[in-house]
């Protein structure tokens, strides 16, 4: 059932669910014969780091970081702020971080910076949707699950002042549920 505030579906369920296996299956052979840490972004990347990693055939382990630079508005303010670090070290290992969607690309930038000056490894981004139009500042991705349109996007862990996250598929928010 579509929810009353959902102007469209933009990705169904099945199609974000297939998608997030052929992910985990490119992320298995490029790391085989290694174990990969992943790295959500939360929130919003909570729930796509759940299924990925069931999808992953390598040994994962996951820890978490929460970033800010939304607040409750639909437009990224550009000032990033770390609301949890990570619990594990990431010298020398694989890591991937796990994000829920590609915008801007200041807050990755900033994060990959951050993340980058510990000395991984290796550093990749597996990021569920990327909105190639709302780039800022070049990012590049090894795995992108979907390109999206400029629209403002919710479900599957994407939100709007915290809300409609539980949706199983990816739709293109009313703008009355969001413009005062």
């Amino acid at each position: 059932m579509i929810h009353p505030d959902i102007e469209s579906v933009l990705l169904s369920e099945e199609e974000v669910q297939s998608r997030i296996r052929e992910l985990g299956a490119e992320i298995s052979r490029d790391y085989e014969g290694r174990s990969v840490l992943l790295v959500a972004v939360l929130r919003g990347a909570a729930l796509f780091i759940a299924d990925l990693a069931r999808d992953i055939t390598v040994p994962v382990e996951l820890d978490f970081m929460a970033v800010s630079s939304y607040g409750s508005s639909t437009k990224s303010s550009g000032v990033v702020r770390i609301l949890k670090d990570l619990d594990e070290q990431i010298e020398d290992r694989d890591v991937l971080v796990v994000e829920d969607i590609l915008d801007t690309g200041l807050t990755l930038k900033y994060l990959l910076k951050n993340l980058a000056s510990r000395k991984p490894a290796s550093l990749e981004v597996v990021t569920l949707l990327s909105k190639e139009g709302k780039r800022r500042v070049p990012i590049t991705c090894k795995y992108v699950g979907f390109d999206v349109p400029d629209e403002f996007v919710v479900g599957y862990g994407l939100d709007f002042a915290e809300k409609y996250r539980n949706l199983p598929y990816i739709g293109v928010l009313k703008p009355s549920a969001y413009q005062d």
